[in-house]
């Protein structure tokens, strides 16, 4: 079933020969390897256009913050696939990644399109950022009680990632409209909500990315790319001191059957 018209398609990504590659008007071999590293490679993919200096820190800088934060979900799963599937490292990363959605790993998508959707009124009403913060969460949770980027299980006095990225953007003078807005949104949630909520990962990232002109749309390929790196390396490790089974007895000593 189509849902738009497909006659012609069109791909300004790649293309090939019989004696060379293209990527994004580059050729792979004389203009790229070599002489690009793999994320500003990322962002000339996703992007078309080769990021400038902040724009390649942050990337950096995010991918990092984001790829590891130890026995997580997509770890557990992913380790235990491969426990159970030796040979196929592939399943295992693929199980690890499939959790990726709206409460670990991929929220970082649903509060950029939050503080977008924020900037934007902000831009159309000409309202005070700290109104239209306030407003917003009102409206944000008549549908979903969780306002994205705040709050965490472990770091309850500040995310130590977030707190980071926040520093740096602040000092190399890139934190603009979303980070305003998040930042406002923070202050607001006492009013709001009724209580302060630390600023997690899932805060800065989405908003540090946007302002430096970080595509919206691809805001969860950060996660993904970066924690398939971090899943890489639990799954050689896995491969060499196996705790995937290890994990799976612990979980079923965890649970109590309480069917007829």
């Amino acid at each position: 079933m189509r849902t738009s018209k497909q006659d012609t398609g069109y791909s300004a990504i790649c293309t090939s020969d019989a004696d060379s590659i293209t990527v994004r008007g580059r050729d792979l071999c004389e203009d790229l390897m070599g002489k690009f590293d793999f994320s500003s490679y990322f962002w000339l993919l996703v992007t078309g256009q080769e990021p400038d200096e902040n724009q390649s820190f942050f990337l950096n800088a995010t991918l990092v913050a984001l790829a590891e934060h130890g026995m997580v979900p997509s770890v557990v799963a992913a380790r235990m696939t491969l426990a159970a599937a030796p040979e196929a490292v592939q399943g295992a990363v693929a199980a690890g990644i499939l959790g990726c959605g709206s409460v670990a790993l991929g929220s970082a998508e649903i509060a950029g399109r939050f503080y977008a959707e924020c900037v934007e009124d902000q831009r159309a009403s000409g309202d005070p950022v700290a109104d239209v913060a306030v407003r917003n969460i009102h409206r944000w949770r008549e549908h979903t009680k969780a306002v994205p980027g705040f709050g965490h299980w472990q770091h309850v006095e500040g995310d130590p990632r977030a707190l980071k990225l926040l520093e740096l953007a602040d000092a190399r003078g890139v934190s603009g409209e979303h980070v305003a807005m998040m930042r406002a949104i923070h202050a607001a949630l006492p009013e709001t909500i009724g209580r302060e909520l630390a600023v997690n990962v899932n805060g800065p990232i989405p908003a540090i990315l946007l302002d430096i002109g970080w595509p919206l749309s691809a805001l969860k390929g950060i996660g993904l790319l970066s924690r398939t790196g971090s899943l890489i390396g639990h799954l050689t490790e896995e491969a060499e001191r196996p705790v995937g089974f290890i994990m799976s007895g612990a979980s079923s000593a965890a649970i109590e059957y309480d069917g007829d």
